[in-house]
């Protein structure tokens, strides 16, 4: 019984210890693509971001948002022409996980952390 209790809290114990690889450096610029889902509908974007600006392209749309990384994984981007004031709240980005070339991402409303979503991005240069 004894070895049972403790192999319970020795696999506890690693478990929790464990930290999904996040090289969140190697995302930070660069161009992505990325899927996303309108109506029932899996369509795919396009994004190029520099050190503080993102440019997303998708369904004919442009949108650019100022970027500000809170860190290395991390950032806060704001559309730099908002048609109005919801379009104009920021939006909070955070890598999760990474692999050689997809990032795994959360993002949602900052004002807002119920609109909470994820998805994954392709580096494509």
């Amino acid at each position: 019984m004894k070895n049972f209790i403790f192999s319970i809290c020795t696999a506890l114990l690693f478990s929790s210890c464990y930290q999904a690889e996040r090289n969140c450096k190697d995302f930070q610029v660069g161009t992505f693509e990325f899927t996303y889902e309108i109506n029932g509908e899996t369509k795919t974007g396009k994004s190029i971001r520099t050190d503080s600006l993102n440019i997303d392209y998708y369904e004919n749309k442009i949108d650019t948002f100022t970027i500000r990384w809170l860190s290395d994984c991390e950032f806060i981007g704001r559309k730099l022409h908002p048609k109005d004031y919801p379009d104009s709240k920021p939006i909070q980005m955070k890598i999760i996980s990474t692999t050689e070339d997809s990032y795994l991402l959360e993002y949602f409303l900052l004002e807002d952390p119920k609109t909470k979503r994820r998805g994954t991005v392709k580096k494509i240069k």
